[in-house]
């Protein structure tokens, strides 16, 4: 399994998490209480295994995790894929329990057995802590691709509670001949083939796309100007289009259809701002996202798959992409015409 930027975000999410959570524990433990067992931990002896053992356990969670999310998570619910992750955790808390008993005699050393170092009076309650843990930061994993990657910490620190402006580019997607395909497979099929399209959506992840909205048969991506690199937001485009190409016996085998996407992206500013009081969501306002809408709808009138704005196209610098001028047009709601470009590889 290839590992790119985002995976090992994930996994070293994990690993602070884990760490942290042992921390935590220690704390609990060693400060002011007095164990049960015959194992006796001060705090600064719990913090050698802390600072051991929580990388090892978050190393090997996040791989876990990045694994099950790919094979996986989009083929069952969430309640179902936390459910596999508990039995999981109840696995991999045996070989925890090994693990742990390794490092402490490394450290310390014991005149302890196995079985007297594994069953000591209140291990029981260590171990629900592991898996309650284990939940907990699985649970926030799930919220956290539900409101998009990233947009978690920035929620909880208020980062959007004030609006505030940034300039982006915005790339809107739309299935092609979409109401022709609903009437030809039905509301319940198609619905199941655009869940299929915008999970291999997922792989515009790789180029620094953030998945901004899913609106019914279109998707909205976003890139934060001053993180792009090169041609990010032409790649994401074209890697989408690949990714629907090398399934594309799949998708005529279950749907009898070849999905085919057109785009429209232009860069402007916007505004970014925390809406909502019941259901949280981080909104962007503005003309950009309109115009990107704009720019996409004049790709059946000229035969494009993907069309971008002059305004964009000025801030191309690779030569990886064909680019043709296709005139200026005057867009609906705009009074000024925009000079548009056809992009191809």
């Amino acid at each position: 399994m290839f590992y790119n930027k985002r995976k090992w975000r994930v996994i070293r999410d994990y690993c602070i998490g884990w760490t942290l959570s042992f921390i935590f524990l220690a704390i609990v433990r060693g400060m002011g209480t007095i164990e049960q067992g015959s194992l006796k931990f001060d705090f600064n002896s719990s913090i050698k295994i802390v600072f051991t053992l929580g990388p090892i356990m978050g190393l090997l969670s996040g791989i876990t995790q990045v694994w099950m999310e790919e094979k996986i998570f989009k083929r069952i619910p969430i309640l179902r894929f936390l459910a596999l992750r508990l039995v999981y955790a109840t696995i991999f808390l045996l070989l925890l329990m090994l693990v742990s008993f390794a490092i402490y005699r490394f450290y310390f050393g014991t005149g302890f057995d196995m079985m007297s170092f594994l069953f000591q009076k209140g291990s029981f309650a260590v171990y629900f802590y592991v898996l309650s843990v284990d939940l907990l930061i699985n649970i926030i994993r799930q919220f956290n691709l539900m409101i998009g990657s990233g947009n978690l910490s920035k929620l909880l620190m208020g980062k959007f509670y004030h609006p505030r402006e940034e300039t982006r580019i915005f790339m809107i997607l739309d299935l092609k001949s979409s109401t022709q395909l609903a009437e030809k497979l039905g509301h319940k099929v198609y619905s199941s083939l655009i869940q299929d399209c915008f999970n291999d959506l997922g792989v515009v992840v790789e180029d620094g796309a953030e998945i901004y909205q899913y609106v019914g048969d279109e998707a909205v991506l976003t890139w934060n100007l001053s993180k792009v690199m090169e041609d990010n937001f032409l790649k994401a485009f074209f890697r989408f289009k690949h990714q629907l190409d090398q399934r594309g016996e799949y998708y005529q085998t279950k749907y009898g259809v070849n999905p085919f996407f057109k785009a429209g992206i232009h860069v402007g500013k916007v505004m970014v701002t925390e809406i909502g009081k019941y259901k949280k969501e981080i909104a962007y306002h503005g003309d950009t996202i309109n115009t990107a809408a704009r720019i996409q709808g004049q790709c059946n009138n000229l035969g494009a798959e993907l069309l971008i704005s002059e305004s964009l196209k000025n801030l191309i610098k690779s030569n990886h992409y064909q680019l043709d001028n296709v005139g200026s047009i005057l867009l609906r709601g705009k009074q000024k015409k925009v000079n548009i470009y056809s992009v191809s590889e």
